[in-house]
């Protein structure tokens, strides 16, 4: 592995070459050893296939569809990999609905008036609660006091009870598809419950039966977790408003105490930034001899932090995305790394030790073996708690800056971040229309959600996401970009103006006129659900099309984890053709690879596409973009 191999990026490949040096463990190394005879991507084909199963003493058990070899338990291979891909999801699930909770308990405190946060846009506030049917009498505070009461309540819904927040938002025509199908959705909680009992092995062994409550969750999802999430982080945070942000590792300067939160929860992040803005904390930076103090944005809690505040010489940049962590931690510009839930991994207190920063998990969820100090938080003691990590970082500079020998002359770029449903409305003078007369008349073919993590399966770092992203502008496909596969494209370029260079000439015709790039930076995974909510706003801006029959696509380059997985299958259930790279671990089960790829669109409208060349993707995607317009008479 080496060159592109390794990363589409030159910053990261840099430090690769230090990481080597020093002798460490790495991502890469650790990749390639896992494969067979030398080849990095050959591994055990009932791995890969999904027809394996360990979960109960008679295994591990392997199956082989063609020769109807089954587990002891007598499952079937279409069995096993679609049941191992609902435990997955009932983890990203549960992942993604940990944040949410978070998420409302830090509102509700800060209607408390317990954090040093504010109810920023009030409006939207407003407007969320009323769409779900919940009383906007009385002051700001009481209005989100009620908010939160009503979706705990419906997040603890039980499994049969229908989720009234799916209710309300969800577009109506895929309210009936869901419900005849039986997977309209109680509360999250008991929808996990319903998906973790029916695992159990000798009690649901059929495929298509688990594959249909992996939809159920992936609504309850999409809706109670996601929506929740990113409407509840703009009514605190505000709303993401385009703006210019500096990218890639060399936002990183050695002479500056460099904090870094980490992870999906940008709460101690937000925090900090507030108090390093102060000049009494940037004096304790400059009193350790440092040039300053300054808070630096990482993978997922960067993007949501990004896309919500610009950027000045304390809040700095934005690095990458997960793959580039030890990239970011050898750099030796870092001081203190926040870590909370997701995106943190295993060996970091390795590279604590050698580049000499401090590793602090912030949330209960995370753990190091060897890490003992922590801060897990509490929205009640924010302050207190980013007080006390900006200490730290303060604190750590002199013996960082005097033992470790920086990597300088890394690259910056710059990209536009902060699009959301209302900037785009607001950039197309507060209407829909303006998109949707663009699509009508041919200027843009459509629109692709790209929703994607970073994965070293079969390319590099964001090689595939770029090559697919280029390729989809090129034939005139606007994308709207989530997730690590979005931090991937703020690093490589593509979602700044100069971009339109590489887009189709219609693209590139509304980029001029709108003044954006042709990729627009619209969040990280968990505004999969907001993106969602907008496919509803086009559907009813034009008469209510149902949505499978709209010119838009679900595009995942290079999905890594189980939140990926739920959303991947949230994606079918809302019916968008879903474009999923690297092929997924089911292929072992013919039935099910059927079901999903063929039978799923006379299902849900739905239909899942794998394809590992990108000119061939983007062809399938582009071929299901032109036969919906046929259909649509556009």
């Amino acid at each position: 592995m080496e060159g592109k191999r390794i990363s589409y990026h030159d910053s990261v490949r840099k430090i690769y070459e230090r990481i080597k040096k020093d002798g460490m463990t790495n991502i890469w190394d650790r990749f390639e050893a896992q494969g067979f005879g030398g080849n990095p991507d050959k591994r055990c084909p009932f791995c890969l296939s999904g027809a394996r199963c360990d979960l109960c003493s008679n295994g591990p058990c392997r199956a082989d569809a063609s020769i109807d070899k089954r587990g002891v338990c007598g499952m079937t291979a279409d069995g096993m990999a679609m049941r191992m891909m609902l435990l997955r999801n009932v983890l990203g699930a549960s992942t993604y609905h940990y944040h949410c909770a978070q998420s409302v308990k830090t509102l509700r405190a800060t209607a408390e008036g317990k954090t040093p946060y504010e109810i920023k846009e009030p409006q939207k506030l407003k407007n969320f609660a009323e769409r779900l049917g919940v009383n906007t009498t009385g002051t700001d505070n009481m209005i989100a006091f009620r908010l939160c009461d009503y979706v705990e309540a419906d997040f603890n819904r039980k499994f049969d009870e229908p989720s009234q927040i799916v209710e309300a938002l969800a577009p109506l025509e895929r309210k009936k598809v869901w419900k005849k199908l039986d997977i309209f959705p109680g509360g999250i909680y008991g929808e996990m419950m319903l998906s973790t009992s029916s695992c159990l092995t000798n009690v649901d062994g059929y495929y298509a039966s688990l594959a249909l409550k992996a939809m159920r969750l992936g609504i309850a999802m999409a809706y109670q977790s996601q929506i929740v999430n990113e409407f509840f982080m703009d009514i605190i945070y505000g709303i993401p408003k385009p703006h210019k942000m500096r990218v890639d590792l060399g936002v990183l300067d050695p002479d500056y105490v460099n904090i870094l939160p980490n992870g999906h929860e940008p709460f101690l992040g937000f925090a900090m930034i507030q108090f390093a803005r102060e000049k009494e904390w940037q004096e304790k930076a400059k009193a350790v001899g440092a040039k300053g103090l300054r808070i630096i944005a990482n993978i997922e809690t960067g993007q949501e932090m990004i896309q919500r505040w610009e950027m000045d010489d304390v809040f700095y940049g934005f690095t990458g995305n997960w793959i580039m962590q030890e990239a970011v931690l050898a750099s030796g510009c870092v001081d203190l790394f926040a870590c909370d839930m997701n995106c943190s991994m295993p060996i970091d207190p390795f590279y604590a030790q050698k580049y000499k920063f401090k590793l602090i998990p912030v949330s209960e969820v995370v753990a190091f073996d060897g890490i003992s100090e922590r801060i897990n938080y509490k929205p009640e003691e924010v302050k207190e708690q980013a007080a006390q990590l900006l200490e730290m970082g303060i604190n750590n500079f002199k013996e960082r800056r005097t033992s470790i020998e920086p990597i300088t002359g890394l690259p910056t770029n710059e990209g536009w971040v902060g699009f959301s449903t209302e900037s785009i409305l607001e950039a197309l003078g507060g209407s829909i229309e303006p998109l949707l007369e663009a699509i009508k008349d041919g200027t843009i073919r459509g629109v692709a959600g790209l929703i994607s993590c970073t994965t070293l399966r079969d390319y590099g770092q964001d090689v595939h996401t770029v090559n697919i992203a280029k390729e989809l502008i090129k034939r005139d496909i606007l994308i709207l970009s989530m997730g690590c596969g979005n931090g991937g494209l703020l690093v490589a370029g593509l979602c700044k103006l100069e971009a339109k260079e590489l887009a189709g000439p219609g693209l590139k015709i509304i980029c001029e006129k709108l003044n954006i790039p042709p990729v627009l930076s619209y969040g990280t995974c968990t505004d999969t659900g907001r993106l969602a909510d907008l496919l509803g706003l086009i559907s009813n801006s034009l008469g209510g099309v149902p949505i499978p029959d709209l010119p838009v696509a679900a595009v995942a380059p290079e999905y890594m984890e189980q939140k990926a997985t739920i959303d991947a299958i949230f994606a079918l259930a809302l019916g968008l053709f879903t474009y999923v790279n690297p092929v997924p671990t089911v292929t072992g089960g013919p039935n099910l690879v059927k079901l999903l790829t063929q039978d799923c669109k006379e299902i849900t409208g739905g239909i899942l596409n794998v394809e590992t060349d990108s000119v061939k993707a983007v062809d399938a995607i582009l071929n299901h973009i032109e036969a919906k317009r046929k259909k649509l008479g556009i």
